[in-house]
């Protein structure tokens, strides 16, 4: 099965993708994480993507899908794209590496979630630098205050979680990662999911979704 989940900053589509991706026994591909551990190693891709995520926009779609054309050759067999693409030319550009291959994807998953609910979700949200886990204040907040529950690390939020950059993220997501809804829904693929219910259910209807 190949999916890819779709949604603004904070809609909670990583955490249900990876808890899906464990479920069905699917890779779980965020590129955020991916272009994230680019940046932590100092590559060029790291380099580049940094200047525009620091800002609250978009990474340019040709510096993503050189990054997808790699990953999609060693993990093809079955996957879940979370945060990917976020834009038509994104949209059209995977659909033609996957032509490619041979493959199509089965389904895009939209969780909706108004934007009010999205600033106040990801204010809150800190992770772990060293064991990678995500926390958040209003959902899973650590059991110490600022540390890791599982190595005692002193949490950290990421730089583009603050209240201007997610404001303009959404303006950004509104104004341009709409078109990519539009363009799966016109494919006959888009599947919207209410993201603002409880994580259970939203898994829950996630799971008969693509039952």
């Amino acid at each position: 099965m190949r999916l890819v989940f779709l949604g603004p900053p904070g809609s909670g589509k990583g955490t249900q993708a990876k808890n899906l991706a464990e479920k069905l026994g699917l890779e779980h591909l965020s590129t955020g994480d991916i272009l994230r551990a680019e940046i932590e190693r100092g590559s060029e891709i790291g380099i580049k993507a940094k200047t525009f995520m620091d800002a609250g926009a978009l990474v340019p779609d040709k510096l993503i899908l050189e990054m997808i054309k790699d990953i999609l050759r060693k993990r093809a067999n079955g996957f879940i794209f979370d945060g990917f693409p976020r834009t038509a030319p994104q949209a059209e550009g995977l659909d033609e590496l996957l032509r490619g291959m041979g493959i199509q994807l089965n389904a895009v998953l939209y969780l909706s979630v108004g934007d009010e609910v999205l600033i106040s979700r990801l204010l809150g949200r800190y992770y772990c630098p060293k064991c990678g886990l995500d926390y958040n204040l209003n959902s899973r907040p650590p059991k110490k205050a600022g540390l890791c529950d599982n190595c005692g690390e002193g949490l950290r939020q990421r730089s583009d979680d603050t209240e201007e950059v997610i404001r303009r993220r959404l303006e950004v997501y509104h104004q341009q990662t709409k078109a990519v809804e539009d363009y799966y829904r016109q494919k006959g693929l888009l599947i919207e999911i209410n993201g603002a219910e409880p994580p259970d259910s939203v898994a829950a209807a996630i799971l008969e979704a693509v039952a």
